[in-house]
Protein backbone atom coordinates (compact mmCIF):
# COMPACT_ATOMS: atom_id res chain seq x y z
CA UNK A 1 0.00 0.00 0.00
CA UNK A 2 1.42 3.51 -1.28
CA UNK A 3 1.75 6.16 1.46
CA UNK A 4 -1.21 8.39 1.96
CA UNK A 5 -2.75 10.47 4.31
CA UNK A 6 -4.91 9.57 6.97
CA UNK A 7 -8.40 11.00 7.11
CA UNK A 8 -9.76 11.04 10.22
CA UNK A 9 -13.58 11.30 9.94
CA UNK A 10 -14.72 14.96 11.95
CA UNK A 11 -17.37 14.03 14.67
CA UNK A 12 -20.31 15.43 12.51
CA UNK A 13 -20.02 15.39 8.81
CA UNK A 14 -21.53 18.65 6.77
CA UNK A 15 -21.77 19.07 3.51
CA UNK A 16 -18.68 20.23 1.22
CA UNK A 17 -20.46 21.60 -1.95
CA UNK A 18 -16.91 21.75 -3.74
CA UNK A 19 -16.66 17.36 -2.95
CA UNK A 20 -17.36 14.64 -5.43
CA UNK A 21 -15.52 15.41 -7.93
CA UNK A 22 -17.01 15.68 -11.75
CA UNK A 23 -20.43 14.92 -9.99
CA UNK A 24 -19.98 17.42 -7.05
CA UNK A 25 -22.67 19.68 -8.24
CA UNK A 26 -25.36 16.50 -8.96
CA UNK A 27 -25.03 15.21 -5.54
CA UNK A 28 -26.48 16.50 -2.28
CA UNK A 29 -27.35 15.36 0.74
CA UNK A 30 -30.99 16.25 0.48
CA UNK A 31 -33.79 15.26 -1.47
CA UNK A 32 -36.90 17.43 -2.90
CA UNK A 33 -37.06 19.87 -6.05
CA UNK A 34 -34.51 22.91 -6.30
CA UNK A 35 -36.81 24.54 -9.04
CA UNK A 36 -40.15 24.55 -10.59
CA UNK A 37 -40.52 22.70 -14.04
CA UNK A 38 -43.29 20.80 -15.34
CA UNK A 39 -42.31 17.56 -17.42
CA UNK A 40 -43.61 17.74 -21.08
CA UNK A 41 -45.78 15.13 -22.55
CA UNK A 42 -45.94 13.61 -25.90
CA UNK A 43 -48.41 12.16 -27.89
CA UNK A 44 -47.81 8.07 -27.14
CA UNK A 45 -48.99 5.81 -23.64
CA UNK A 46 -45.46 5.69 -22.60
CA UNK A 47 -43.77 8.57 -21.10
CA UNK A 48 -40.01 8.36 -20.78
CA UNK A 49 -37.80 10.66 -18.79
CA UNK A 50 -33.82 9.52 -19.13
CA UNK A 51 -30.77 10.06 -20.27
CA UNK A 52 -28.44 7.48 -21.95
CA UNK A 53 -26.49 5.70 -19.09
CA UNK A 54 -26.44 2.60 -18.50
CA UNK A 55 -29.76 2.64 -16.50
CA UNK A 56 -31.09 4.93 -19.20
CA UNK A 57 -30.56 2.22 -21.67
CA UNK A 58 -31.93 -1.01 -20.31
CA UNK A 59 -35.38 0.58 -20.80
CA UNK A 60 -34.78 2.19 -24.19
CA UNK A 61 -33.54 -1.29 -25.07
CA UNK A 62 -36.99 -3.21 -23.84
CA UNK A 63 -39.23 -0.59 -25.20
CA UNK A 64 -37.45 -0.94 -29.13
CA UNK A 65 -37.60 -4.99 -28.43
CA UNK A 66 -41.24 -4.22 -27.38
CA UNK A 67 -41.84 -2.58 -30.62
CA UNK A 68 -39.70 -5.11 -32.78
CA UNK A 69 -41.95 -7.82 -31.41
CA UNK A 70 -45.16 -6.24 -32.27
CA UNK A 71 -46.09 -4.67 -28.93
CA UNK A 72 -47.73 -1.18 -30.50
CA UNK A 73 -48.74 0.05 -26.95
CA UNK A 74 -45.30 0.20 -26.18
CA UNK A 75 -44.79 3.21 -28.32
CA UNK A 76 -43.09 6.04 -26.14
CA UNK A 77 -41.62 9.33 -25.91
CA UNK A 78 -38.51 9.64 -24.78
CA UNK A 79 -37.52 13.01 -23.35
CA UNK A 80 -33.92 14.08 -22.39
CA UNK A 81 -33.19 14.62 -18.36
CA UNK A 82 -30.12 16.42 -18.39
CA UNK A 83 -28.57 15.48 -15.29
CA UNK A 84 -25.72 17.62 -15.35
CA UNK A 85 -28.22 20.66 -15.68
CA UNK A 86 -29.97 19.38 -12.69
CA UNK A 87 -32.79 18.45 -15.26
CA UNK A 88 -33.96 15.49 -12.22
CA UNK A 89 -34.48 18.10 -9.16
CA UNK A 90 -37.42 19.95 -11.46
CA UNK A 91 -40.39 19.85 -9.70
CA UNK A 92 -42.31 17.68 -12.39
CA UNK A 93 -39.86 14.97 -12.48
CA UNK A 94 -39.77 14.86 -8.42
CA UNK A 95 -43.67 14.33 -8.65
CA UNK A 96 -42.71 11.25 -10.29
CA UNK A 97 -39.43 10.38 -9.13
CA UNK A 98 -39.01 11.47 -5.34
CA UNK A 99 -35.25 9.69 -5.65
CA UNK A 100 -34.22 12.16 -8.12
CA UNK A 101 -32.28 9.69 -10.26
CA UNK A 102 -32.99 8.54 -14.11
CA UNK A 103 -34.91 6.94 -15.59
CA UNK A 104 -38.89 7.62 -14.53
CA UNK A 105 -41.41 6.56 -16.72
CA UNK A 106 -45.12 7.76 -16.87
CA UNK A 107 -47.96 5.27 -17.79
CA UNK A 108 -50.55 7.21 -19.27
CA UNK A 109 -52.98 4.21 -20.48
CA UNK A 110 -53.69 3.99 -16.29
CA UNK A 111 -56.24 6.56 -14.43
CA UNK A 112 -54.64 7.78 -12.74
CA UNK A 113 -51.74 8.53 -14.62
CA UNK A 114 -48.85 5.25 -12.89
CA UNK A 115 -45.26 6.86 -12.11
CA UNK A 116 -42.83 4.07 -12.22
CA UNK A 117 -39.52 4.99 -10.85
CA UNK A 118 -35.78 2.88 -10.50
CA UNK A 119 -34.80 1.01 -13.72
CA UNK A 120 -35.18 -2.56 -12.43
CA UNK A 121 -39.14 -1.30 -11.40
CA UNK A 122 -39.17 -0.21 -15.33
CA UNK A 123 -37.82 -3.44 -16.36
CA UNK A 124 -40.31 -5.56 -14.70
CA UNK A 125 -43.50 -3.63 -15.23
CA UNK A 126 -43.75 -3.62 -18.52
CA UNK A 127 -42.10 -6.96 -19.17
CA UNK A 128 -45.72 -7.81 -17.20
CA UNK A 129 -48.02 -5.50 -18.50
CA UNK A 130 -46.99 -6.33 -21.95
CA UNK A 131 -46.46 -9.91 -20.97
CA UNK A 132 -42.80 -10.58 -23.31
CA UNK A 133 -38.88 -10.83 -21.93
CA UNK A 134 -40.37 -12.48 -18.75
CA UNK A 135 -41.11 -16.16 -18.81
CA UNK A 136 -44.76 -17.73 -17.20
CA UNK A 137 -42.83 -20.57 -16.27
CA UNK A 138 -41.95 -20.85 -12.29
CA UNK A 139 -38.35 -21.81 -12.68
CA UNK A 140 -37.52 -19.88 -15.57
CA UNK A 141 -39.15 -16.59 -14.04
CA UNK A 142 -37.62 -16.88 -10.97
CA UNK A 143 -34.64 -17.11 -12.55
CA UNK A 144 -35.02 -14.18 -14.48
CA UNK A 145 -35.86 -12.08 -11.16
CA UNK A 146 -32.88 -13.60 -9.52
CA UNK A 147 -30.26 -12.15 -12.62
CA UNK A 148 -32.36 -8.79 -12.97
CA UNK A 149 -32.25 -8.15 -8.83
CA UNK A 150 -28.22 -9.23 -9.01
CA UNK A 151 -27.77 -6.76 -11.25
CA UNK A 152 -29.85 -4.02 -9.20
CA UNK A 153 -27.84 -4.95 -6.15
CA UNK A 154 -24.45 -5.08 -7.87
CA UNK A 155 -23.95 -2.38 -10.22
CA UNK A 156 -23.30 0.00 -7.81
CA UNK A 157 -20.52 -1.52 -6.49
CA UNK A 158 -19.58 -1.34 -10.27
CA UNK A 159 -20.64 2.56 -11.09
CA UNK A 160 -20.41 4.34 -7.79
CA UNK A 161 -17.31 2.21 -6.59
CA UNK A 162 -14.65 1.17 -9.41
CA UNK A 163 -16.18 3.45 -12.07
CA UNK A 164 -16.34 6.43 -10.05
CA UNK A 165 -12.96 6.17 -8.18
CA UNK A 166 -11.07 4.53 -11.11
CA UNK A 167 -12.67 6.86 -14.28
CA UNK A 168 -14.17 9.99 -12.05
CA UNK A 169 -12.88 10.51 -8.79
CA UNK A 170 -10.74 14.20 -8.40
CA UNK A 171 -7.42 12.31 -7.63
CA UNK A 172 -6.16 8.30 -7.73
CA UNK A 173 -6.47 6.65 -4.26
CA UNK A 174 -5.12 2.92 -4.59
CA UNK A 175 -7.61 1.42 -1.80
CA UNK A 176 -10.72 2.38 -3.21
CA UNK A 177 -9.43 1.26 -6.64
CA UNK A 178 -8.25 -2.10 -5.48
CA UNK A 179 -11.29 -3.02 -3.20
CA UNK A 180 -13.71 -2.35 -6.19
CA UNK A 181 -11.33 -3.89 -8.75
CA UNK A 182 -11.33 -7.04 -6.82
CA UNK A 183 -15.41 -6.97 -6.66
CA UNK A 184 -15.91 -5.95 -10.02
CA UNK A 185 -13.72 -8.79 -11.17
CA UNK A 186 -15.91 -11.29 -9.12
CA UNK A 187 -18.77 -10.12 -10.61
CA UNK A 188 -17.24 -10.34 -13.85
CA UNK A 189 -16.60 -14.00 -12.60
CA UNK A 190 -20.15 -14.68 -11.56
CA UNK A 191 -21.16 -13.85 -14.85
CA UNK A 192 -18.72 -15.31 -16.60
CA UNK A 193 -19.57 -19.02 -14.68
CA UNK A 194 -23.09 -18.22 -15.31
CA UNK A 195 -23.20 -17.84 -19.05
CA UNK A 196 -20.74 -20.80 -20.05
CA UNK A 197 -23.68 -23.21 -20.65
CA UNK A 198 -25.98 -20.95 -21.02
CA UNK A 199 -27.21 -19.00 -24.36
CA UNK A 200 -28.42 -16.24 -22.00
CA UNK A 201 -28.54 -14.84 -18.03
CA UNK A 202 -31.53 -17.03 -17.43
CA UNK A 203 -31.27 -19.63 -19.84
CA UNK A 204 -32.25 -20.21 -23.30
CA UNK A 205 -34.37 -16.88 -23.55
CA UNK A 206 -33.90 -13.32 -24.00
CA UNK A 207 -35.21 -11.78 -21.13
CA UNK A 208 -35.16 -8.42 -19.07
CA UNK A 209 -32.47 -9.76 -17.40
CA UNK A 210 -29.68 -9.82 -20.34
CA UNK A 211 -31.40 -5.95 -20.88
CA UNK A 212 -30.77 -5.05 -17.50
CA UNK A 213 -26.65 -6.23 -17.05
CA UNK A 214 -25.73 -5.81 -20.79
CA UNK A 215 -25.67 -1.93 -20.60
CA UNK A 216 -23.24 -2.53 -17.50
CA UNK A 217 -21.56 -5.61 -18.09
CA UNK A 218 -21.45 -5.42 -21.54
CA UNK A 219 -19.80 -1.91 -21.83
CA UNK A 220 -17.56 -2.61 -20.00
CA UNK A 221 -15.95 -5.20 -21.02
CA UNK A 222 -15.97 -3.32 -25.04
CA UNK A 223 -14.72 -0.52 -23.93
CA UNK A 224 -17.28 1.52 -24.49
CA UNK A 225 -18.12 3.55 -21.26
CA UNK A 226 -14.29 3.94 -19.75
CA UNK A 227 -11.28 2.49 -21.04
CA UNK A 228 -10.53 -0.34 -18.22
CA UNK A 229 -10.19 -3.23 -20.22
CA UNK A 230 -6.33 -3.97 -19.88
CA UNK A 231 -6.16 -3.01 -15.73
CA UNK A 232 -8.98 -5.45 -15.11
CA UNK A 233 -7.75 -7.99 -18.10
CA UNK A 234 -11.31 -8.31 -19.11
CA UNK A 235 -10.22 -10.84 -22.43
CA UNK A 236 -10.28 -13.64 -19.56
CA UNK A 237 -14.07 -13.41 -19.48
CA UNK A 238 -14.82 -14.91 -22.77
CA UNK A 239 -18.52 -16.22 -22.09
CA UNK A 240 -19.87 -12.30 -20.69
CA UNK A 241 -17.52 -11.37 -24.16
CA UNK A 242 -19.33 -13.62 -26.33
CA UNK A 243 -23.21 -12.57 -24.67
CA UNK A 244 -21.98 -9.11 -25.32
CA UNK A 245 -21.27 -9.56 -28.87
CA UNK A 246 -24.55 -11.72 -29.63
CA UNK A 247 -26.73 -9.07 -28.12
CA UNK A 248 -24.84 -5.94 -29.42
CA UNK A 249 -26.21 -7.11 -33.09
CA UNK A 250 -29.64 -7.11 -32.15
CA UNK A 251 -31.32 -3.86 -34.06
CA UNK A 252 -33.51 -3.23 -30.99
CA UNK A 253 -30.42 -3.15 -28.50
CA UNK A 254 -28.36 -0.60 -31.28
CA UNK A 255 -32.05 1.59 -31.43
CA UNK A 256 -32.52 1.35 -27.37
CA UNK A 257 -28.81 2.25 -27.21
CA UNK A 258 -28.72 5.47 -29.04
CA UNK A 259 -32.03 6.91 -27.79
CA UNK A 260 -31.18 9.75 -24.68
CA UNK A 261 -27.63 9.20 -25.86
CA UNK A 262 -25.22 12.53 -25.59
CA UNK A 263 -21.71 11.32 -25.70
CA UNK A 264 -19.32 9.68 -27.94
CA UNK A 265 -19.83 9.21 -31.73
CA UNK A 266 -22.71 11.45 -33.06
CA UNK A 267 -24.23 8.94 -35.40
CA UNK A 268 -24.70 7.03 -32.82
CA UNK A 269 -27.01 9.96 -30.38
CA UNK A 270 -30.48 10.50 -30.72
CA UNK A 271 -31.19 13.14 -27.95
CA UNK A 272 -35.10 12.51 -28.07
CA UNK A 273 -37.32 9.80 -29.58
CA UNK A 274 -40.74 10.78 -30.21
CA UNK A 275 -41.21 8.39 -33.28
CA UNK A 276 -39.58 5.28 -34.91
CA UNK A 277 -38.60 7.60 -37.80
CA UNK A 278 -36.64 9.65 -35.83
CA UNK A 279 -34.02 6.92 -36.14
CA UNK A 280 -33.56 7.77 -39.59
CA UNK A 281 -34.86 11.43 -39.83
CA UNK A 282 -33.27 12.91 -37.17
CA UNK A 283 -28.85 12.93 -36.72
CA UNK A 284 -27.36 14.53 -33.41
CA UNK A 285 -26.80 17.85 -35.50
CA UNK A 286 -30.17 17.94 -36.72
CA UNK A 287 -31.55 17.60 -33.12
CA UNK A 288 -28.80 20.38 -32.08
CA UNK A 289 -30.00 22.75 -34.23
CA UNK A 290 -33.91 22.73 -33.33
Amino acid sequence: MSDMTEYTPPKVWTWDTESGGRFAKINRPIAGPTHDKDLPVGKHPIQLYSLGTPNGVKVTVLLEELLAAGHSGAEYDAWLINIGEGDQFGSGYVDLNPNSKIPVMADHTTDPITRVFESGSILLYLAEKFGAFLPTEHHARTETLNWLFWQMGSAPYLGGGFGHFYAYAPFKMEYPINRFAMETKRQLDVLDRNLADREYMAGDEYTIADMAIWPWYGALVKGLVYEAGEFLSVHEYTNVIRWTDQLAEREAVKRGRMVNRVFGDPAHQLHERHDASDFETKTADKLAAE
